[in-house]
């Protein structure tokens, strides 16, 4: 009888450590789920804040990141005190770095963002776990939590802390810090699903640019799948497209087909210079109807092509001048941005004043130990923009890096286009000079 209560008392503590084992995971088990989640990956869309600490100021940015298998991305950047949005696409068309406010638009062919990570997506979060074999692990109620090496182009990054939520192991927060463990960018994410059920359009460049102004492009294919067309989308069928730019001086024609009347406006400078409209990589600022025809802003009775139907603009000369007529004290009106941050060993040489065609814009000469030039100006009309070049992740948003021998990294910053150009600048230098105007005034 004693030896039977012994064996009872036995199997139950071996019961109750089996069952106390069975709601715990060790780092191997967790990384192996995360592997397979990773090879079934079809799609996802999240929403959050990311908050960088480079500058002087903690700077606060809206981000929204879609993903659709194989190679669709769609990443949506914006300032949340400037309300000011940037969007990088990839599509079967190539890499888009897309600038709609101020309808800008870099094309190219890359294999980003696999060649480089991203601390906001789901891929380059899971691969910095995977990869790293000296991994920390640890949990807490909610979430497992990986400390591992930092991928990313900024050489200051060296390692970040993930949390992966225990349910389904999405991603709830970000911490990427530098060398001396101080913490330079976080990432909070409010919303993140798995299977996202996207409409047609979602990754489409045109779409993205002519409707940057919603709040956010409809994500999951719910209701009126023709709710673009109240922002500028286009009807082929009717011959009728819109286009919409800011407030300022506008010029309206209308050019009438067999079939349709397309309207289009050309947005001047708003309260802040900066100018609006937009274009299928033609021409910007020029009054446009997507869908219905692309109007020259030299020529106004140059012939429209359409979708469907053709027309004869009449009065697109007209439009065209009124929406990209400038007004130079507010070009000026942005000042001399200096960076807070210069390479050990170079000094700032001099500051000129020139024109960029019509356009007024500074230059600021450096030299030293490496030598480079800021070029800033305040576009008010822009073209898209088809070039050779590779994506760099500034932070607080993608640059594109161009040329060989002499490279120039061209980006957008509160209305503003900056173009550093150098022949011996190391790519982690470019990168610490561009973050050092973010949140500057001018001068």
């Amino acid at each position: 009888m004693r030896r039977f209560t012994w064996v009872v008392a036995l199997v139950m503590v071996c019961l109750s450590l089996v069952v106390s084992g069975c709601g715990k995971k060790d780092a191997g088990s967790v990384v192996k789920e995360l592997d397979g989640v990773m090879s079934k990956l079809q799609s996802y869309h999240g929403k959050g804040q990311m908050t960088l600490r480079t500058g002087q100021d903690p700077q606060e940015y809206d981000v929204e990141v879609s993903f659709q298998a194989p190679s669709f991305y769609r990443i949506s950047l914006t300032n949340a005190k400037k309300d000011i949005t940037q969007i990088v696409l990839r599509n079967d068309d190539g890499v888009f770095v897309l600038t709609p406010h101020l309808n800008k638009s870099f094309r190219f062919q890359s294999d980003w963002p696999e060649n480089q990570g991203q601390v906001y997506l789901y891929q380059s979060l899971v691969q910095s776990i995977l990869m790293d074999n000296e991994r920390h692990f640890t949990s807490d109620e909610k979430a497992y939590v990986f400390d591992v090496v930092a991928n990313y182009q900024n050489g200051s990054l060296a390692r970040q802390k993930v949390w992966l939520d225990k349910r389904n192991y999405a991603p709830q927060h970000v911490e990427v810090s530098d060398a001396n463990s101080n913490v330079m960018v976080i990432v909070k994410f409010d919303q993140f699903e798995f299977g996202t059920k996207f409409e047609k359009d979602q990754f489409d460049m045109q779409r993205n640019m002519t409707g940057w102004n919603l709040k956010t492009l409809p994500t999951m294919m719910q209701g009126d799948s023709k709710a673009g067309e109240k922002s500028g989308a286009t009807d082929s069928k009717a011959g009728t497209g819109a286009v919409s730019g800011n407030q300022g001086a506008k010029g309206t024609t209308q050019e009438k087909g067999d079939k349709g009347t397309t309207a289009g406006q050309g947005s001047g400078t708003d309260a802040k210079g900066s100018a609006a409209g937009t274009s299928k990589e033609t021409s910007a600022g020029a009054a446009v109807g997507n869908g219905a025809s692309n109007s020259s802003a030299a020529d106004g009775t140059k012939t429209g092509s359409t979708n469907s139907s053709q027309g004869t603009a009449t009065n697109g000369a007209q439009a065209a001048a009124a929406g990209a007529k400038k007004d130079t004290s507010k070009q000026q009106s942005f000042g001399i941005i200096e960076p807070r941050y210069m390479p050990s060993g170079v000094k700032k040489q001099d500051v000129t004043e020139l024109k960029l065609g019509e356009e007024q814009a500074v230059m600021l000469r450096y030299s030293g130990k490496y030598n480079y030039t800021l070029m800033e100006s305040r576009p008010q009309v822009q073209t898209v923009s088809v070039l050779p070049g590779d994506i760099l992740d500034l932070g607080f948003t993608l640059g594109v890096v161009t040329g060989d021998a002499k490279k120039t990294l061209t980006w957008t910053y509160d209305g503003i286009e900056f173009r550093l150009s150098t022949g011996d600048l190391p790519a982690t230098e470019m990168i610490k000079v561009a973050q050092a105007v973010q949140g500057e005034i001018g001068k």
